[in-house]
């Protein structure tokens, strides 16, 4: 048996994985009135029964405005009653979908009688209910015990739809046009309009994070593949408690590859360093919050050797070998202050730090590595800093779920990047430098507000944005430097973006419903030097609406199909635009387009769940086509080697696909999770000209592939204090512009204990336990051919103890 068919042997016996289902709970309300002179009734007894077989489930006493609240209902079909000595009984059918965690029942209208109310019987027989809501998915990170220690991005590989890249970014079913969420906001530690981050943020602080394939307009328009929102851990226990943790591991205990003759050393055996502490304090009215993560690492961030053959038959082969040392500090730390029993105040701040060093080694050596061309040299010193305040105010009106919120959080990230790189060719050595500022200042106003209704309910918006980020470049070239002095200098991106929305949602024993629409209008302006050697200030404004519907139809309780409509934009970020070239590698320069434009994304979804006792099974297929899509195209420009990677709007594009869930425990001890998400990515056929670095036109036929990935996942409850989670992935080969990405798979397994307190936790896992991730690329573009295998660093072994207090 070949080595790939005893992994995939193991893979296909051995492995388990479950994510909880999420239990689905409403809160229902209304208002009970005297039908002769609609004065409000108190002491009224709200009884609420199944109505398959009349059992109690809950109930309330209306207060002397007659309202009454029933909190912790499960979905499904019920009987509502009201009673009081001296009134007619009075009973309704209700049906409670998983929809709107709030409903309102309306007023009741009670006829006076003398009839004496007959004793009430209370069957304490209560049942739980499983939501089949089919627009979000949530995944709790502490059932994601083999990643726990790491980063949020490596956490994210395991969940359904999701696979990550060596760039630090994610995809969602295929695409990497991904909106990235901190507690429902955007920020500029994951983006505004691009993803970032997500290597360096510690999975320790997050306490879970929802999938969103088919956003609603009361989220914010771009992100053409969906949401992704990563919550923050938050205590609710009464008095003060916390959380007090540390996780520990080495990385590259072995070498995939060995190094090119003469550069410095790959690293191996790098540690990994992640103490947290969560701290809170609730009592009466007031609570503090205090979340803290630490993560150091050293990383084979980089370990890629390439060959380019131009089209002169110069064969050209290197090696980029990074190595990476990262320490990142988060804190978060809030106070919410309940002024009244309808008012609520919360602050919170937000800061986080990201230091990264890299020291690198990049030597050329001809086709059959018998004369190195040169040795390339950098080092990377680059400080991200990030603060966000953000101020809320909640007024709840006397109805549940009646409530408004007002907004306003305030983003400062600032990136302060150093770079120096030594050229060490046969006969002469030259010094090339150069640094970027760039700071960012965001301000985000909002104010939502939602009624419950008896079948559904209906939420509005407005939202406000205004975002400025003037950015340097400063040049020192050394011998014979490509770089381009004449591209240097400064540059602002600024944009002003106000938005509204409204959207309802309908629901009653059959049909389920939900429509809305948001109207954005962007104004961006991109301000260059007016020195520049190319590129001159351009920008673009709209004003566009973006819908969305969802229409489904339950067969019963367990089982429903959904169709889903929505209309999606994926704006440039300022990086995409940014004027000032930079090293990909020594041969490879990248620089933005600030004519690049925005791309449009329609999408359409049909979607099927049933649920049963032990699992539910998920089935979807879907389509996303796109104008206007925006690729990094690389060209050469004759007689030089040169290479530039340049963002394009590079015209239509699509997405086709299926992707399946499945989940079951077969048992107390062992539960199953597999997830298969099979597409296929067409690129139309296009041209674009290149202005950079001189103007020259740029011709791609249609390409397209199909391609997947396969998610076996599994946990096995070893004791009632201990278990075992094995996870492995299966990526097929891939569609990435001017080429394709080969095969990659890897297995995860980790290991939890409860000690005897269960106020500790023990935890030991493994990622990429049989060291087999690597990516292969293949690229063809204007007059070369480039493939690459990158040995990165992917093997991880952790050690971690958990306390709570």
């Amino acid at each position: 048996m070949s080595r790939i068919s005893k992994i995939y042997f193991l893979l296909f016996f051995a492995l388990p994985f479950a994510i909880a289902a999420q239990k689905q709970n409403i809160t229902l309300s209304g208002q009970v009135m005297n039908a002769r002179d609609k004065s409000p009734l108190a002491f009224v007894n709200v009884i609420l029964k199944k109505k398959v077989d009349s059992s109690f489930v809950t109930g309330a006493v209306s207060n002397e405005q007659g309202r009454f609240v029933l909190s912790a209902v499960p979905t499904g079909n019920y009987i509502v009653e009201y009673q009081i000595v001296g009134f007619e009984k009075l009973s309704k059918s209700i049906l409670i979908g998983s929809l709107s965690a709030f409903l309102d029942l309306g007023v009741a209208d009670l006829v006076a009688t003398t009839n004496t109310l007959q004793e009430v019987v209370v069957n304490s027989n209560k049942q739980n209910d499983i939501s089949n809501a089919m627009d979000k998915k949530t995944y709790s990170l502490a059932n994601n015990i083999s990643q726990t220690g790491g980063s949020v991005l490596q956490a994210l590989k395991n969940l359904p739809g999701i696979t990550s890249g060596q760039d630090g970014k994610v995809a969602l079913r295929g695409s990497d046009k991904v909106a990235i969420l901190i507690d429902g906001r955007q920020t500029a530690l994951t983006g505004f309009n691009s993803q970032s981050g997500l290597e360096n943020l510690p999975a320790s602080a997050i306490e879970k994070i929802e999938i969103i394939n088919n956003p609603s307009a009361k989220y914010d328009a771009n992100g053409a593949a969906g949401i992704i929102n990563i919550i923050f851990k938050k205590n609710k226990q009464e008095g003060f408690n916390g959380k007090v943790g540390l996780t520990t591991g080495l990385g590259a205990l072995w070498q995939k590859k060995e190094n090119l003759p003469d550069i410095r050393p790959q690293y191996q055996r790098t540690p990994k360093i992640n103490p947290s502490l969560s701290l809170n304090y609730r009592k009466k009215k007031i609570n503090a919050f205090f979340q803290g993560d630490w993560l150091y690492t050293e990383t084979l961030n980089k370990n890629e050797f390439v060959t380019r053959t131009y089209q002169d038959g110069t064969v050209i082969n290197q090696q980029t070998k990074r190595n990476r040392n990262t320490h990142f500090l988060t804190t978060k730390a809030g106070l919410d202050w309940n002024i009244s029993e309808n008012d609520q105040f919360s602050v919170s701040v937000l800061y986080g730090t990201e230091k990264i060093m890299d020291r690198g080694d990049e030597p050329f050596f001809n086709k059959d590595l018998s004369n190195r061309l040169r040795l390339w040299q950098f080092l990377e010193d680059e400080l991200k800093t990030t603060v966000m305040a953000s101020v809320n105010y909640v007024h709840k009106f006397s109805q549940p779920g009646h409530q408004l919120n007002i907004g306003y959080n305030y983003t400062f990230h600032r990136e302060d990047e150093k770079y120096f790189f030594e050229n060490k060719m046969p006969t002469y050595t030259g010094l090339d430098s150069f640094k970027v500022l760039s700071d960012e200042h965001v301000s985000d106003f909002n104010l939502d507000y939602t009624k419950p209704l008896p079948y559904g309910h209906i939420e509005a918006g407005v939202k406000f944005r205004y975002r400025n980020i003037p950015t340097n470049m400063t040049f020192k070239p050394g011998i014979n430097s490509p770089l381009d002095t004449g591209a240097g200098g400064q540059a602002t991106y600024s944009e002003v973006i106000p938005a509204a929305y409204a959207n309802y949602v309908f629901e009653n024993e059959k049909i389920e419903a939900e429509a809305g629409v948001r109207v954005e209008y962007v104004n961006l302006k991109y301000k260059v030097n007016p020195n520049h050697n190319t590129y001159k200030s351009d920008g673009y404004n709209y004003t566009e609406p973006f819908p969305n519907i969802r229409l489904a139809y339950k067969f019963n309780e367990q089982s429903k199909i959904s169709l889903f409509y929505t209309r999606r934009v994926d704006r440039p970020n300022e990086v995409d635009i940014r004027i000032f070239p930079k090293y990909d590698d020594a041969e490879i320069i990248k620089v933005g387009n600030p004519g690049l434009k925005p791309q449009f994304t329609n999408s359409i979804e049909l979607g099927y769940k049933t649920s049963y006792n032990k699992g539910f099974f998920y089935a979807a297929a879907y389509r996303k086509n796109t104008k206007a899509t925006i690729n990094r195209i690389a060209t050469q420009v004759p007689p030089s080697t040169l290479i530039y990677n340049v963002f394009q709007n590079t015209g239509n594009s699509s997405n086709t696909g299926v992707e399946f869930i499945w989940q079951n425990s077969f048992s107390n001890v062992f539960s199953l999770n597999a997830n298969l998400n099979i597409y296929q990515n067409i690129i139309e056929a296009f041209s674009v000209v290149n202005q950079y670095p001189v103007t020259s036109l740029y011709t791609a036929a249609q390409d397209k592939l199909t391609s997947g990935n396969f998610k076996l996942n599994g946990t096995f409850k070893l004791s009632s204090n201990s278990e075992l989670q094995v996870a492995s992935i299966y990526l097929a080969p891939d569609l990435i512009p001017q080429g394709k990405v080969g095969t990659r798979y890897s297995l995860d397994i980790g290991f939890k204990k409860q000690l005897r307190d269960k106020k500790t936790e023990l935890l030991i896992n493994a990622t990429d336990l049989l060291n087999t991730m690597r990516v292969k690329r293949e690229i063809k573009g204007a007059g070369f051919t480039l493939v690459s295998n990158d040995y990165y660093e992917t093997q991880v072994f952790r050690i971690g103890l958990m306390h709570k207090f």
